[in-house]
């Protein structure tokens, strides 16, 4: 994919707006430590960087507890020397999430340049995302550019088999989950997602053996994690894979009696010889839970985004 990139575009004493991943828990800093080679960049230019993202869902009404100001102050730890403006959080106003022409431009005002550094959230159409960019000459930030090009691999001559292993609790992931089994050789669902499959879920039990494409994993009776059946069943198909991509854990692994399935599966892709990918929001807390972050080939910023841009080829954001 050719994407425009930064260090193609003349940037000096320009002022650039740079849109980023800001949606994070305080402490969580691996979205915010992404976009620092980017910014550090940019600060080498004599550029007057404004940084802009969101966090939470508003709404589009002004919410004190979501106010940008902490997150702000963890970036600009992060970055150290570096100097920015970081703009209150977008989805205050309305027209962000509505992709309003007007709020686009409004936001064209701030900057001569844009710079999208927020893959996370590029699966979704909205004004600093698809009409922004629209408004000025514009580049993909660094770390961008490595998720499509690191996340291209899965889908350009990959190692097969191509095993995927989706968990979590969003109900959007089956939409992905369908448009996956084209390239896919297996796809392991687990979470809280077998719920969303009703009678599915028990016919891809009783397929197992059969070769299915899509295994979808039995909950235990509280419905908090995988039986031990499927979790050595998931093993069995991870064991074998060539490349591997990684969505979500397979239990509420913060409550010690529910962690086995989420523990034993991230642990075992992580020990495999494939070429290994994981991202998401939950997926990077165990990863930090279970000190595996070095395991992985490629670790994305998004979770939602990646399986978006793994199904489709492309973002709204691209």
């Amino acid at each position: 994919m050719n994407l425009p990139k930064l260090t193609d575009i003349d940037v000096a004493g320009k002022r650039v707006l740079v849109r980023t991943d800001l949606d994070i828990d305080i402490g969580e800093n691996y979205r915010l430590e992404a976009v620092v080679p980017t910014l550090k960049y940019l600060a080498a230019k004599a550029v007057e960087i404004t940084v802009m993202g969101h966090m939470g869902r508003p709404g589009g009404k002004i919410v004190d507890g979501l106010r940008i100001a902490p997150v702000s102050e963890a970036l600009k730890k992060v970055c150290g020397e570096v100097k920015f403006e970081v703009l209150e959080n977008l989805r205050f106003n309305p027209g962000e999430e509505l992709n309003d022409l007007n709020f686009a431009k409004e936001l064209a005002t701030k900057g001569d340049i844009y710079v999208n550094e927020a893959f996370a959230t590029s699966h979704r159409v909205s004004a600093s995302i698809t009409t922004l960019p629209k408004l000025l000459p514009h580049a993909a930030g660094m770390r961008f550019a490595e998720e499509v090009e690191n996340l291209s691999k899965v889908f350009e001559n990959p190692k097969r088999p191509v095993v995927f292993v989706i968990g979590g609790s969003k109900d959007d992931k089956k939409g992905y989950i369908k448009n996956l089994e084209s390239f896919a050789d297996k796809i392991l669902v687990g979470g809280r997602l077998p719920e969303f499959y009703g009678d599915l879920a028990l016919e891809s039990r009783r397929n197992v053996g059969d070769g299915a494409k899509v295994i979808i994993a039995n909950l235990n009776q509280d419905k908090e994690d995988i039986t031990l059946n499927s979790i050595e069943i998931f093993e069995k198909a991870i064991e074998n894979a060539g490349t591997i991509v990684l969505a979500g854990p397979m239990g509420r692994y913060e409550d010690e009696g529910h962690r086995q399935g989420t523990e034993r599966i991230f642990k075992k892709v992580a020990s495999s010889s494939a070429y290994k990918i994981v991202g998401g929001g939950d997926s990077l807390s165990v990863l930090s839970f279970y000190s595996l972050k070095d395991k992985f080939d490629w670790v994305s910023v998004g979770g939602g985004a990646m399986l978006d841009f793994l199904a489709k080829k492309t973002l709204p954001g691209i």
